[in-house]
């Protein structure tokens, strides 16, 4: 007797279907009846599908009986990669330093990609990148805003490099830390001085991309994360240490 749960007719059919061209981004679902029927599974299951692809950031759901409702086919790989990485991070599973080390990694090869971009809408996505430093400057934007617009600099200028699964790696490691950031820095004496240093960083990285100088915009972006998560509790140490610590907790 098989034990696979019965939603997972309903998840393998979609992904079918989006490979195949059966349904493409926008398009709505049929509705949850037809879907039982069509596989002979409770509605209830139908239900639990659609529960899971919502969280996997593949459907979206609205109620009501209009032309609008129902669950229609999105595409939002990072949210749901940043819930389950932060998920595992808060568990200990995925250590922080790694994240941050892999951090590192990914922003040194956007960097280097960068500084040979054709893309057409460079200076557009720089001029971005600036009003949003523009923005962070304001004494009066609340720390938490301030992280958000960080995290939202470093993915505009990760864009640049031209790849969307690194692009949206990177969105996903920033939305898993972002928390963990706030709670941490919110207890840290001198943040005020703290974030003018990081703008000044900013500024910097800003400049070297526009300059389309990789390596420098590489090295600043290692010094500049590596200073910051400096301040966050076990953020830079080593792997090693956080898999020791993790199996003493057990």
């Amino acid at each position: 007797m098989s034990t696979t749960p019965a939603y997972t007719l309903v998840l393998d059919w979609l992904e079918h279907q989006l490979r195949t061209g059966g349904l493409h981004v926008g398009d709505k679902l049929p509705a949850e009846r037809a879907l039982a029927e069509d596989f002979g599974i409770s509605r209830a299951s139908v239900r639990e599908a659609v529960r899971i692809l919502a969280a996997m950031g593949l459907v979206r759901t609205a109620t009501g009986s209009g032309p609008q409702s129902g669950a229609s086919v999105i595409s939002d790989p990072s949210a749901a990669l940043g819930w389950a990485l932060r998920m595992h991070i808060a568990t200990r599973s995925l250590p922080v330093a790694d994240v941050v080390g892999t951090r590192v990694l990914l922003e040194s090869h956007a960097s280097l990609e960068a500084a040979s971009s054709t893309d057409p809408h460079r200076d557009e996505i720089l001029a971005q990148a600036g009003e949003l430093l523009d923005r962070m400057d304001d004494p009066e934007v609340s720390d938490a805003e301030f992280h958000a617009l960080d995290a939202q600099f470093h993915v505009r200028l990760a864009s640049l490099s031209g790849n969307v699964v690194l692009e949206t790696i990177m969105a996903s490691l920033r939305e898993a830390t972002i928390g963990y950031v706030q709670e941490t820095v919110a207890k840290v004496t001198g943040w005020p001085e703290i974030r003018a240093h990081l703008q000044q960083q900013h500024r910097a990285i800003l400049r070297a991309t526009t300059e389309r100088d990789g390596a420098l915009t590489a090295r600043l972006l290692r010094e500049h994360i590596m200073w910051f998560y400096g301040f966050v509790p076990d953020a830079t140490g080593t792997a090693d240490q956080h898999r020791a610590n993790h199996d003493r907790a057990e």
